[in-house]
């Protein structure tokens, strides 16, 4: 049995952390002793004892006293030990110190810590630029900042705890983890109008050329029910797709038309349904700070579809971490997957992994749990060409096989026609990954 002990301070930040690498990412039982006189993480088993330096928490002694700007990451340093996966670590609390003695590890990577930075996102509290959607971009993290967005840290963390524990003769197993692909379709538009479009094409955008490429959708099928075509790929992978509807009623700018009544709607639910994918709620542009709305659009999309919602994705990403996570909660919701940004790709939280949620302001952990977004289609078009497209796509593969985690994507149903065709050719690569 694992003895875990912690300083007496910040202790419900402490609690969590501890429980997430420990319990939710390695699956390991242990007893946590709060103590009024260590001053660092002491993990102790069988007369061995790992040492990690309180680099954090320890200078901020008084409750949530860290939020604050000068709490925040000041410089980056990367290092590398025989304990790391990866050729360096990004140190984002603590020092490069390691001492390896016969029973003992000192490590001065604060591995809790720079994990509770990551998956909490308490930097985007104290961090207040917004993009034009009042999103906070991937661009102002300090994971792109420092060049690590790319990489699933907290779970680099998690296998370097894991090899100290081993180099020190921790005999019990880990849990074992399997790699998944969660893919995910957030269902903005559900039919495809031909006199809308080619209206917008001729008017708004001024594009005869682009008006002209509608005609050949005149007299074909809705090229937007790409439902089958997301679904065959999924079950040919062996995996689930991830459905995530609107139910907006209003006609605000920004939310889509209302579409719960139309009969491709009821047939597509059936199917859906029918063949064992998964039907959650994309709440709309206004709802991310709104309980009430966000309450009532999940309300009319639970009696369209016969059935309790526990999932699914804040439309346009919209996200604010001291109110849309809390509102889920409140609502019994099971897993949010919102967390990822819309100007970059990568590892926002610091993992793919699904963890429970923490609510930093009032310093308690929530039922609701996350899966973040690591890749969105949009993100993607907007930067690279088709070839790139799928390298991205295979690298974000290939380190969920790495670490076995889960890698989640989100291609919209509206994503295969005009511009978006080679979208078509990039999600049927997933079957060669």
């Amino acid at each position: 049995m694992l003895i875990i002990k912690i300083p007496n301070n910040n202790i419900h930040e402490r609690e969590y952390i501890i429980q997430l690498l420990f319990s939710e990412f390695l699956g390991l039982q242990y007893s946590l002793i709060i103590s009024d006189t260590e001053l660092n993480y002491s993990i102790s088993f069988e007369g061995s004892e790992l040492c990690i330096k309180d680099g954090f928490f320890g200078y901020y002694q008084d409750a949530s006293s860290y939020l604050e700007v000068a709490a925040l990451p000041q410089k980056i340093i990367f290092a590398k030990n025989e304990f790391t996966i990866e050729n360096n670590i990004p140190i984002i609390y603590g020092t490069d110190e390691l001492q390896v003695f016969k029973n003992k590890i000192i490590c001065g990577i604060d591995i809790f810590a720079s994990s509770f930075f990551l998956l909490t996102r308490w930097e985007e509290y104290i961090n207040k630029v917004r993009d034009s959607f009042v999103r906070f971009p991937g661009k102002e993290s300090t994971a792109f900042k420092n060049s690590f967005l790319h990489r699933p840290v907290v779970n680099e963390y998690a296998e370097m705890l894991w090899e100290m524990m081993k180099a020190l003769g921790f005999k019990e197993m880990k849990k074992v983890r399997n790699f998944e692909l969660a893919l995910t379709h957030d269902i903005d538009v559900l039919n495809y109008s031909f006199f809308r479009s080619t209206l917008v094409d001729l008017f708004k955008k001024k594009s005869l050329k682009l008006a002209l490429k509608n005609l050949k959708f005149l007299f074909r099928k809705d090229p937007y029910d790409r439902f089958d075509f997301l679904m065959n790929i999924s079950e040919a992978l062996g995996v689930k797709s991830y459905f995530y509807f609107m139910s907006t009623n209003n006609r605000q700018k920004f939310d889509s038309r209302y579409y719960l009544n139309h009969k491709k709607f009821a047939s597509t639910i059936l199917e859906i349904k029918k063949r064992g994918h998964i039907i959650g709620f994309h709440p709309g542009y206004y709802t991310f700070d709104n309980p009430e709305k966000w309450r009532h659009e999940k309300q009319l999309l639970e009696v369209a579809v016969q059935q309790e919602i526990l999932e699914g994705r804040q439309h346009f990403l919209r996200m604010d971490v001291t109110k849309t996570l809390a509102i889920w909660d409140a609502n019994d919701m099971k897993i949010d997957s919102t967390l990822g940004y819309s100007d970059i790709e990568g590892f926002r939280c610091g993992t793919g992994d699904v963890f429970t949620v923490f609510d930093f302001l009032n310093r308690k952990k929530l039922l609701l749990k996350e899966r973040p977004l690591i890749i969105m289609d949009g993100t993607l078009r907007n930067r690279y060409s088709k070839e790139q497209t799928i390298e991205i796509i295979k690298y974000y593969v290939s380190v969920g096989k790495k670490y076995n985690s889960i890698i989640t994507l989100l291609f919209h149903n509206t994503s295969f026609i005009r511009e978006w065709e080679a979208y078509d050719d990039i999600y049927k690569e997933l079957l060669k990954m």
